[in-house]
């Protein structure tokens, strides 16, 4: 008996080596790590410079706004097709030095330049675009937290309508719109006989109101779009300034991250959360009543965006409108990421 207790225990130890054997092999249980396992460290510091990597450049657009700014591009191309595939719109005629179709046989009722959206919205298109921004700084809470964040959402209004006047109204003369047209060989046509009779000084038809004024036709060069211009870049304008406001609250409270990427004064690429020290409350991220009408206006542009896409202007005069538009939005809201100084006197929207 004492021999067969001994060969039991013999075993019963083989058996047990054999069990540990396998618990740290290849098909076992393998053993746990402790914090300082130097396997553990390797690890974490292998994926900090894949995390940095994919930080979105301060230099572009991110993601969101990407595919918010596609839809300009998609309007203009889907209305152009439009234009020239439907056999209404093909068959009606335009007159190429109005830019428009021949008002008494327009194919749409948005065709017509009297249409009461293009008179009451799009001819006062700024009146619209201010008073929904207005609207929404003076209701949302987050701008009336305090923190000089009206301010710095005023001082964006201000060059985002420096550059509305600039392009549109007033350059140190003629706005940049008609000395363009002027440069590409545009003249009045009908102030020609006025000027050669000595009726007229040439000046006074250098500008296009000027000129239409006088009942001529505004003919010749390359005039940049200036509904497709106002639309892109008022529309633009209250979706950075509402989107990113509600986004951002939202993103706070749920212990996301800002995505937007921002260059420090020391060089350094962070999130641009790491200039906000306030914390959004929950009801931040509701619109609100000036937010609703911000982004109706939004849609309402975009619709007379559509619209002028159909029926009026040629493809490359909506194309440079669109053009001349986002060098205002990327001076606004993304030249300000990468330049720190020119960031701590206009900021970020919601920031």
């Amino acid at each position: 008996m004492a021999e067969d207790d001994g060969s039991l225990r013999s075993r019963g130890a083989r058996m047990a080596g054999s069990s540990g054997g396998s618990r740290n092999g290849a098909g076992g249980l393998a053993p746990k790590s402790s914090p300082n396992d130097p396997t553990t460290t390797t690890t974490t510091q292998a994926t900090t410079p894949a995390a940095a990597a994919a930080r979105n450049s301060p230099f572009l657009p991110t993601p969101l706004e990407t595919v918010l700014l596609a839809v300009y591009p998609a309007i203009l191309i889907f209305g152009t097709l439009f234009s020239v595939l439907s056999p209404e719109t093909r068959g009606a005629p335009y007159d190429a030095i109005r830019q428009s179709h021949v008002q008494a046989s327009a194919p749409s009722y948005f065709a017509r330049k009297d249409n009461l959206f293009n008179v009451l919205f799009v001819k006062r298109g700024w009146l619209w675009i201010t008073g929904a921004f207005v609207g929404f700084v003076a209701t949302h809470p987050t701008h009336r937290s305090g923190g000089g964040m009206s301010a710095r959402a005023a001082a964006r209004w201000a060059l985002v309508t420096g550059w509305w006047i600039l392009v549109t109204q007033w350059c140190f003369g003629p706005p940049l719109i008609d000395r363009g047209f002027r440069f590409t060989g545009g003249r009045c046509e009908v102030a020609l006989d006025a000027v050669s009779a000595g009726t007229a000084d040439k000046e006074e038809f250098f500008t296009a109101a000027a000129c239409r004024t006088a009942g001529g036709n505004w003919s010749g060069g390359h005039d940049i779009s200036g509904h497709v211009f106002l639309l892109v870049l008022g529309s633009c304008f209250l979706v950075q300034e509402v989107v990113w406001v509600v986004v951002r609250a939202g993103l706070k409270i749920t212990g996301a991250g800002d995505d937007r990427a921002i260059v420090m004064g020391d060089g350094a690429v962070k999130g641009a959360g790491v200039e906000s020290s306030r914390t959004a409350a929950p009801h931040e991220r509701h619109l609100g009543v000036g937010g609703r009408f911000a982004l109706g206006v939004v849609g309402l542009s975009l619709w007379m965006l559509l619209m002028t896409a159909v029926y009026f202007h040629t493809w490359f005069e909506k194309l440079t409108g669109l053009l001349v538009a986002s060098v205002g939005v990327y001076a606004v809201y993304i030249l300000p990421r990468w330049v720190p100084a020119f960031r701590g006197l206009v900021g970020l929207p919601g920031i």
